[in-house]
This record gives C-alpha cells, structure tokens and sequence, in this order.
C-alpha cells in the first residue's frame, strides 16, 4: 500500500503559495456549514511513522480552519483509569459530537500496532482486532459519522533524514529523542505490521489514505484538498448511507415463545423470602469484597415491563455493598448531548473501572425495544443494533466486566394492579405516567420486540436472565442468586455456567424450596 507514497511527491513554493488561500476560504465555508448543520460528527485519524509529518499537518488544519470547533485528540500508553476499562472506553469517551471535527492523534490502531511488533499479540489476535475495529468504523458511518483516515508514509532512508533534520534545527531539536532513534530500528517491522493491518481495515466506508510524509507542503495540501472534498460530498448528501439488513423472520407458528413459557405464577412468602434475601446479600457484599473483584468489574442491566419492580430490585442489590463501590445509573430519553453521538456512547462513558460495579435501570436495548415500537429510529438502525450491541458486550467480557442482564416479566393483568395502586399512593404516584398507560395499548407489539431482543442478544458471555416477576419477593430472590451464582462463577475462573435465556439454575429448586412452592410460599 506504500508504493504511491515513495515517488518523491513535492510541491514548489509558487504552487502552495498560490493553492493555499482558495483551500482556506473552501474549508472555512465548509466547517461554518458543518456546525450550523449540526448533523454529522467528522472523525479525522493521523497515523504514521515518526517524523512523518503527523504533528505539522494536525497544526496546519489549525492554521487554516476555526480552531473552536476541532478537537485534537492525543492518545499514548493507557492511564491507569484507562487500563482498568475497555481497551474502546477512551475512544469512545472522546468522540466528536455532530457539527465539530475530531483529530485523533494515535487512535484505535496505535496499541495493536505497537502490541504485534513487541511481539505481545499473534497474527490471529490482530486480525480479530481488524475485525472489531471495522464494526466500529461501520457503526460511526452508519451514524452518519465522516471518517478519515490518514497514514503518513517515509521510506527508511526519508525517515532517518527527517529525524537528522529536525534534530539539527533549535527549534526542532526537542521533538526527537532516543526514543525516536530506537524506533527506526523497527522500521522494517512497522512495515510488515502497519503494511498489514491497514490493508485489512481499508474498507469502503473508511479507507486509508497514504500521504508521503518527505515533503511538507505536499502533504498539507494533500489532507486539505481531501479533507475538504469529503466534507463538501457528506454535507452535500441528504441521507445517512444504510448498510444492508435482513428483516427478522418470526418461527413461533404455534404461539409459544420464551415469554410464554415463563411461570408467572411462582411465589416466594414473606418468612422463607427474608430468609434467602438476607442469604444472597450477605453472600453478594461477600463477593465484591473478595481480593480477586478487585481486577473484574461488574455491570447489571435491567430491563423490563412498566411497574415489573426494577427499582426494587435494584435496591435490594445496591443494599449490600459499599455506596463507593457502585453507581446507578437511571436511562431515560436522550438528553441533546447524548443525540449528538453515537446511540452506544452514553452507556460507554458510565463503565465502571475495575473493582466497581454499575446498574443500569433502563439499558442500550431501548434502541430494539421503545425505539423500535415507536418509531423513534428508522427499522435500519434498530436492526443493525442488535450485532453492535452484541459488540459492546463482548468487549467488555473480554475487558474482565462481568455483564449480567435482566428481564423482569409481569402479566398485563399485574400490571394495571400496579398501575392503580401507584396511583392511589402519594408517594409512588411520580412512578406512573400517561406514556405509562399509553404503552399498555402496544402490549404486543413490545412483547414481540422483547422476544427478538432476546433470541439475537443473549450470548455466552452476557446470557439473558429472564424472571418472573409477577411476585416481587419471588423476583428479588432469583436475581440475588442468580446475580451472586454469575459473579461467583467468573471468580473461580471457570467459563460462564450454560444457561438457557429462563435461567434454569436460578429456578432449580431444592427439596424444601419445592414444598414451599406447593404450599403457596
């Protein structure tokens, strides 16, 4: 892929002096557009070998564009606040919002480079990162998102004379050090691995430009003149480019599906259900004190009907541990700075680091559930949620999170029970809306939704647990257990226990739990 940019590209002074104004004034019309449109975000990555131009050229776009609306975003070796999230978390944390332009500096191709040449990661391992990061690039697209990617190319020899230059000039001199002389030694192995790696992630909808780096006004016109072009085409489109999608096929001729086969009638009394509540709290604040929680985390997403009882349940988990040690996190409609991003980028920023814990109420499937039913995104976007959702969670699984997932199921008869009785009690009446009731009118519509979410989402790694709910003490307990069986499971190291989405290990009864049931407990 380098052989364009070995040529020995120049431009004379007369030409760039001559280019540059018409280019400025382009590309300052272009941003003024860009932000007063306020539609899409433009993601602008600048790679490449070490003296290359990386720097100039980031300065360059400065010089020539309003610097209130760039971001520069420059990214080395992971924090110790990063290091203990996702390897994505702190891209994901940095992304443009809709009208401003993004530089990254380093960005998501930096570490596995770096990794494959220190010999930390196989072939194989680089390319399943090829493939992760080519989703995330598809999902920014399909966003709306402008991505350019640019690698800035010298040979051996180029490199090696760059470096002595800058070194000889004052005021040049402090950007290489010893450091820049070492990396030169592995030049031919960035080579192999950057040669590689970028022709597996030059994709159509976010392909590597390679710039020769030896001659400085070339490469500024060059990133200008293509910057400038991509953002005239983008803004000149009126819609969001779609990736293809199958529509979902139902199978459940005979009406049964893993909702109906839910036995809303299991019952916990009160004397048997104080008993294990303590039990399972007891043993949960246990486990997130034990030594090894402190290098997992642990994420708990609840999702379910109106009134189903997420807010009491997610109390009686939040009771046994330390107020420091987690964070709830209430999801509602989009704020205005949360619709400026990707729909996964406000679940992203609440990711707990290692040896914490977060709950959400609400979660990332209101894109397949609310979303979807009410029209509120395109059948596109919700169909294509379902494998990035999917992504999201088996990037933390292999970040060491612990995902655990909920689906608190009630009867529609229990529901308007506890709809009216929300309203008649003074201090529960703000838990009941009229989108509350109005919901109720699309019963199912949101049924067939949740049976989709379930089938295409509920993975080895972040399985669904679905309780039922229709008796809260019964509810409480099956998630506690199940809660503390997940986390206790990930501790020993052993794989995640095989589940079906009904939790069957949750719902196994011993003997004396079997004649509480008979009994009516």
């Amino acid at each position: 892929m380098f052989e364009s940019a070995e040529i020995g590209h120049k431009i004379s002074k007369a030409a760039y002096r001559e280019a540059v104004p018409a280019l400025r004034a382009a590309l300052l019309g272009a941003q003024v557009d860009l932000h007063e449109n306020r539609k899409i975000p433009v993601v602008v990555l600048i790679s490449g070998q070490d003296g290359a131009g990386k720097g100039e050229t980031i300065n360059v776009l400065y010089q020539w564009m309003d610097p209130r609306f760039i971001s520069t975003l420059a990214f080395a070796e992971p924090t110790d606040e990063e290091s203990e999230r996702p390897a994505m978390w702190r891209y994901w944390r940095s992304l443009p919002p809709k009208g401003r332009i993004g530089i990254f500096a380093g960005s998501w191709y930096s570490d596995p480079i770096r990794q494959r040449i220190q010999g930390e990661i196989s072939l194989k391992e680089l390319d399943a990162r090829a493939d992760q990061i080519n989703r995330f690039e598809s999902m920014l697209v399909s966003e709306g998102a402008l991505v350019l990617k640019f690698w800035f190319h010298l040979t051996k020899d180029g490199q090696k004379k760059r470096l002595k230059d800058l070194e000889s000039d004052p005021r040049t001199a402090w950007r290489v050090t010893k450091w820049n002389w070492d990396r030169l030694k592995t030049y031919d192995q960035l080579q192999d691995v950057a040669g590689h790696f970028l022709r597996v992630t030059n994709t159509p909808w976010a392909p590597w430009v390679v710039v020769e780096g030896a001659d400085d006004r070339y490469r500024s016109l060059t990133v200008g003149q293509i910057l400038l072009a991509a953002l005239q085409k983008k803004l000149a489109s009126p819609l969001l480019p779609e990736a293809p999608v199958a529509p979902i096929v139902r199978v459940d001729t005979d009406g049964r599906n893993v909702l109906s086969e839910l036995d809303l009638k299991l019952k916990l009394a009160d004397k048997p259900y104080e008993d294990e509540l303590a039990q399972w709290q007891g043993r949960l604040s246990e486990l997130v004190r034990d030594a090894r929680f402190k290098g997992r985390s642990l994420v708990c997403a609840f999702e379910g009907a109106d009134a189903a009882g997420k807010g009491g349940a997610i109390r009686r988990i939040a009771v046994a541990m330390d107020a420091r040690q987690y964070q709830v996190t209430p999801v509602a409609a989009p704020t205005e700075e949360e619709r400026a991003q990707p729909h996964l980028w406000r679940f992203w920023r609440h990711l707990p680091r290692k040896g914490h814990v977060a709950i959400f109420d609400r979660t990332w499937y209101g894109r397949v559930l609310v979303e979807r039913v009410e029209g509120f995104c395109t059948e596109n976007e919700w169909l294509r949620a379902y494998s990035e959702i999917n992504d999201f969670e088996h990037e933390m699984a292999e970040a060491g999170v612990i995902v655990v997932k909920f689906w608190l199921q009630i009867s529609q008869e229990e529901q308007l029970k506890r709809f009216k009785e929300r309203e008649k009690v003074a201090f529960k009446r703000f838990k009941i809306t009229d989108e509350d009731w109005r919901n109720r009118e699309k019963w199912d519509a949101y049924q067939q939704a949740i049976c989709d979410m379930v089938e295409r989402t509920s993975t080895g790694n972040a399985p669904w647990t679905l309780v039922e709910a229709n008796d809260k003490n019964y509810a409480r307990v099956k998630i506690l257990r199940t809660l503390c069986e997940r986390v206790e499971a990930e501790l020993k190291g052993d794989a995640a226990p095989a589940v079906t989405v009904k939790e069957k290990s949750a719902t196994k009864k011993s003997g004396k739990a079997a004649k509480r049931d008979k009994s009516g407990a």
